[in-house]
């Protein structure tokens, strides 16, 4: 028998690419379970899918930074924290200091589509019931009716999850002029934040000042300390924005209808930024 559920969540995390450095992602998670009818004359319950196989991603990836074993630098673990450093790019260099539970180490060469369903799919399976033979999982970002951007952030004075330093989305951007909607200027912020870091300047920290970790000569450093513990990172200036507010999706509305009204100060500019998928905010100016 084969139970299916669509959109059973969606995964919002960063991972390291050698190319692009951190990159947010957001992952609609497609399952299929394959097995025998258990006693109930079902395959799972739909509310134990929903709440098992969910908590179960939860937990090992989402708002988490997934690294692979083909990373360019090195990760080293402590009693309390995780520490990483490594180079992107064109000599782009991202170090970072955290909790272990904010990393995410998956066993393959690089993270793509494949390598997470694998590792989803390994770590799923063995905690589901006996009668469960096989599952399927579909990993898929959103179809996008707009332009959109990856970012990475944290959030340090979020209780969750979100305070974790380096976790991300993909993010689709809306932008109107007057009741109108302009792509040029969704399309020029999309591109000015593809593969961004976005912090806030209260988090800032001189180099001297890190702990954990070395900065880079063109690095800015950022820090702070929240409920799952204390998190610092290093990260090539030219690859982060830093914002004068905190980087929820609701400030980050705020701050781009700001900037656009500075350009367009006699139109009424509407902003929506999206955080992921199917959620975000509205700001007006």
């Amino acid at each position: 028998m084969i139970l299916f559920v669509n959109s059973l969540t969606v995964i919002d995390f960063s991972y390291l690419c050698n190319k692009r450095g951190a990159v947010g992602e957001s992952w609609i998670v497609d399952l299929t379970l394959h097995g025998k009818l258990n006693e109930e004359s079902m395959v799972l319950d739909f509310g134990l899918v929903k709440k098992q196989i969910k908590g179960i991603i939860d937990e090992c990836l989402d708002h988490k930074l997934a690294i692979a074993k083909g990373l360019n630098g090195t990760v080293e673990e402590f009693a309390e924290h995780k520490t990483l450093d490594c180079t992107f790019g064109d000599s782009h260099h991202l170090a970072m200091s955290a909790p272990h539970q904010a990393y995410c180490m998956i066993d393959a060469p690089e993270i793509t589509v494949e390598s997470v369903t694998e590792f989803l799919i390994a770590t799923i399976l063995p905690q589901l019931p006996d009668n469960i033979e096989k599952i399927e999982l579909s990993l898929k970002p959103e179809h996008s009716q707009s332009f959109y951007y990856h970012y990475s952030h944290g959030l340090k004075k979020h209780d969750g999850n979100c305070q974790r330093i380096i976790h991300g989305h993909r993010s689709q951007i809306g932008i109107s002029l007057d009741g109108m909607s302009m792509p040029r200027l969704q399309k020029q912020w999309a591109e000015k934040w593809q593969d961004i870091y976005l912090a806030t300047s209260e988090d800032q920290i001189s180099a001297s000042d890190l702990k954990h970790i070395n900065a880079k000569s063109d690095d800015v450093c950022f820090a702070y300390t929240a409920a799952q513990g204390y998190f610092e990172m290093a990260i090539s200036e030219s690859r982060c924005d830093i914002l004068p507010v905190d980087t929820t999706v609701e400030c980050i509305a705020q701050h781009l209808a700001e900037q656009v009204k500075i350009e367009y100060p006699d139109k009424d500019v509407k902003i929506t930024a999206y955080e992921g998928v199917g959620k975000g905010s509205i700001s007006y100016a």
